[in-house]
């Protein structure tokens, strides 16, 4: 008996009527390689500008730039492996429909939960540095960003529901300005950077301290989830596979073209903001690019301005699209009969209005009632690095499992270059219980609740005719066949 046998009797199935798909159908052909690549570097975008800088306070300069170099390695070892699962399976559900297809129901609906869980949060945690930004302007006299926050999620849900061509065109655009703005922050600080910046942070008393590791060897492996934000959700591309124009060729080239793009601009933000303005004056900052402007030319500069400014569209742009993968992770697993279907309804411009709304509400709600973007942070990634476990998994069972699965492009170094983004994924995973116990606990208690209720509700009303659950179909047929 296969594995995949086995896997398809833990499941019950249910065949649905034409009009169940029609209704749940998003519009094809609204993106290229140009826009996915786009939609890459805007879901990341915003950790160039906050987020990154809280690894200083626990690694240091040195700690985080090794962290950084090592989650570099894993994001662009499983960038490759993601850009081949995804033109052999350009579904919309994306990671989840890799893993269900490679580990089954389960490991498809674990993937896909966790992927929910990095993406659910992920705009709450930003909504609270686009609140910092906003006060730090002094704008309209704030004293608490809760306005902020619902202004954001109202806006932006609300451009999502009118259609995915506009938003994905002037996310662009957002996008586009926002790495203006990195160029002149990275020109401007240039002038003012000095190694002696980088490690001004005094060694303690723990084991390996140094002037380069201030908190030893420990602090690398707790500034592993900060320096995942220079790349955190970069691998939500494949998201827009049922809504790009040719998939198969597509993804890869989009997906593959954002990583190169966010190597260059997280490199160059780890070296010049601590080293223009210093590593200790940026450490706790929930708007690191403007203070660290202001710390090295004073509080009357004009960059500073800019960047806080323009700052603000890096932000909103990450916000922005990473409303857009939200919403389809959710559509797809409740158009498959993983969570409730009705949140998989599309309206009259194809668009999944219930999949949008629903997890912004929450997503308000966390941001207003925790005001605490680091913890949200630590939250996302959670959920974020189990995820970067089953999916590099996953293309390392397809690979052995499926030798003859057509795939237009394939990974360089194969199952080698996953294995290796699966070992450091493992580690960011253990990594998140040394820095954020608390948010640890409560990713783990989500993520055990939605197992209990696939495994006592939803894996008895899965539907047969989703494109994930026939991909499934084809493949156990074709290996009883064989």
């Amino acid at each position: 008996m296969t594995a995949q046998r086995r896997h398809r009797q833990q499941v019950d199935y249910e065949h649905v009527g034409h009009d169940y798909l029609e209704n749940r159908s998003l519009k094809g052909g609204a993106a290229g390689w140009v826009l996915l690549a786009g939609l890459g570097v805007a879901y990341v975008i915003s950790g160039d500008f906050a987020g990154w800088n809280f690894g200083l306070a626990e690694g240091g300069w040195g700690g985080l730039l090794i962290a950084t170099a090592l989650m570099a390695t894993m994001y662009t070892c499983m960038v490759f492996g993601l850009a081949e699962m995804a033109s052999a399976l350009p579904v919309a559900g994306a990671g989840y429909g890799f893993a269900r297809r490679a580990l089954g129901p389960l490991g498809g609906f674990a993937t896909g939960t966790a992927i929910l869980i990095e993406y659910s949060i992920a705009p709450a945690a930003i909504a609270v540095f686009i609140g910092g930004y906003v006060e730090s302007l002094g704008l309209f006299g704030l004293t608490n960003s809760w306005p902020v926050y619902l202004v954001c999620f109202a806006v932006f849900v609300g451009i999502h529901l009118w259609g995915v061509g506009e938003a994905l065109r002037l996310m662009f655009v957002i996008t586009a300005v926002a790495a203006v703005a990195l160029v002149a922050f990275v020109l401007g600080m240039i002038p003012e950077f000095s190694t002696d910046k980088l490690f001004d942070i005094a060694p303690t008393g723990a084991a390996g301290a140094s002037e380069f590791l201030p908190f030893g060897y420990a602090g690398v492996l707790a500034a592993l989830v900060y320096g995942i934000w220079f790349f955190l959700a970069v691998e939500g591309v494949p998201l827009a596979a049922e809504e790009a124009r040719d998939p198969r060729r597509d993804m890869p080239r989009g997906i593959i073209a954002a990583v190169l793009v966010l190597l260059c601009s997280g490199l160059a933000i780890l070296l010049v903001a601590p080293g223009g303005a210093g590593s200790s004056v940026i450490a706790g900052a929930d708007n690191p690019l403007p203070a660290a402007v202001r710390a090295a030319k004073g509080e009357g500069s004009l960059l500073a301005e800019v960047v806080n400014y323009v700052g603000l569209a890096g932000l909103v742009a990450s916000f922005f699209s990473i409303i857009f993968a939200y919403s389809r992770q959710l559509f797809a697993l409740s158009r498959a009969g993983y969570l409730p279907r009705w949140l998989s309804v599309t309206g009259r411009r194809r668009t999944p209005y219930a999949a949008l709304i629903v997890p912004g509400a929450i997503g308000f709600a966390l941001a207003a009632i925790t005001q605490d973007g680091a913890q949200l942070i630590n939250i996302a990634v959670f959920g974020a690095t189990v995820s970067y476990v089953l999916l590099n998994l996953s293309h390392i069972v397809l690979r052995r499992r499926e030798p003859g699965l057509e795939r237009p492009y394939r990974t360089p170094g194969g199952t080698a270059t996953t294995g290796t983004a699966l070992v450091l994924a493992v580690a960011a995973v253990v990594a998140t219980f040394f820095v954020d116990e608390v948010a640890a606990a409560i990713t783990a208690a989500i993520f055990v609740a939605a197992l209990a209720y696939f495994w006592f509700y939803s894996r008895h009303h899965l539907i047969a005719n989703a494109p994930e659950e026939e991909f499934a179909e084809v493949e156990a047929a074709e290996a009883e066949l064989s």
